[in-house]
């Protein structure tokens, strides 16, 4: 098996089968992806990389690591959630949120064990949404290029530049899980970042439904006729957002929805006045939509609806770390799970 420093790209299943078989007699594996999300809906997966612990001994060197293709035609990613379920290993992210988010919609399967290094560092005390970069500089003490973070993870063959920023997205991982592991073991904080895990592998976390989008609407009136063409707008846009697999700011973004819920237009005509609706979608399947939530919005106006659902719950590292700071010793910090950065 190639050392770290050769990137290796897997392209089958059988050699991706191999590999997760390796994993599965590890105490551990670090792990992260490459996606794009720019033109859809769910997020395309790129890439996956993989690295595993360094062999034990004075002169131990870092453990195999590769690069995963799921683009190739020859490649399941089932050898990777057989490795999920299985929990003799422990599966190592930073920010897990977004990775998590693209195999529970493949697959409907989360890692478990789990282990997020984010959240571990600010139990730790490395400060609120510690960066990939950070740990990397205070913990690995290495530097890292990251050149490559904004490239197009979809076209082949990776560049060379690629390849190397991907798979140090996981090898130095492998000492600041260590380092972060150890840390709490010795804090007896283990069931704070467990707290939040359960978060991170709730399937709530990473559900959207429809009924619910209008609360991500940042909104500055209170009329109930206003918030009810807004629920209606924002449902129909996440609706076909879904099933068409597109950003919901290709159907129309969120200042042209708040002009349409003050406008209430009524005909295809209204809509061509609009300052901030998008040209396609004054006309069509998209026009149709919006005149029907308007309709709906104003025919409901007047019946009850459930408020906004408040502050996004907080994670369990979040309560534990507010816990530490009214006596109970510890570190402070902020945030919430489902807002954790990624780098």
């Amino acid at each position: 098996m190639p050392a770290a420093t050769t990137p290796r790209i897997i392209t089958t299943t059988d050699e991706f089968a191999a590999f997760c078989d390796l994993a599965k007699a590890q105490p551990y594996v670090t792990l992260d992806t490459e996606f794009l999300r720019e033109r859809t809906y769910y997020s395309k997966l790129c890439l996956i990389q993989m690295a595993l612990p360094p062999a034990s001994g004075p002169k131990a060197e870092g453990g195999p690591a590769v690069l995963v293709d799921p683009l190739s035609p020859d490649l399941s990613l089932q050898p990777l959630y057989d490795l999920f379920r299985h929990t003799g290993t422990v599966k190592v992210f930073h920010a897990a949120r977004q990775d998590l988010e693209i195999f529970f919609h493949d697959a409907g399967v989360f890692p478990a064990p789990l282990f997020d290094t984010q959240v571990a560092a600010m139990v730790c005390g490395f400060g609120e949404q510690a960066s990939y970069e950070t740990l990397v500089k205070r913990i690995a003490r290495q530097p890292l290029d990251k050149s490559s973070r904004f490239t197009d993870w979809s076209r082949r063959p990776l560049t060379e530049a690629q390849a190397e920023y991907a798979l140090a997205d996981v090898t130095h991982l492998r000492a600041i899980y260590e380092y972060l592991a150890g840390q709490l073991q010795n804090t007896g904080r283990d069931p704070w970042v467990a707290e939040e895990a359960a978060v991170l592998v709730d399937p709530e976390t990473y559900t959207s439904r429809p009924e619910d989008a209008w609360e991500r609407v940042r909104t500055r009136s209170g009329s109930p006729r206003f918030l009810a063409v807004v629920r209606e707008l924002a449902r129909f846009r996440e609706t076909y957002a879904q099933t068409r697999d597109v950003p919901r700011a290709r159907v129309f973004k969120d200042d042209a929805l708040i002009e349409l819920a003050s406008t209430r237009p009524l005909t295809e005509d209204d809509l061509g006045k609009s300052r901030l609706l998008l040209r396609e979608a004054r006309r069509g399947e998209i026009a149709q939509g919006i005149l029907a939530a308007v309709k709906a919005g104003l025919e409901t106006a007047d019946r009850p609806h459930p408020g906004r659902a408040g502050p996004a719950r907080q994670c369990g590292a979040v309560r534990s770390v507010a816990r530490a700071a009214e006596g109970q010793g510890g570190c402070v910090r902020g945030g919430a799970a489902a807002d954790c950065v990624k780098r």
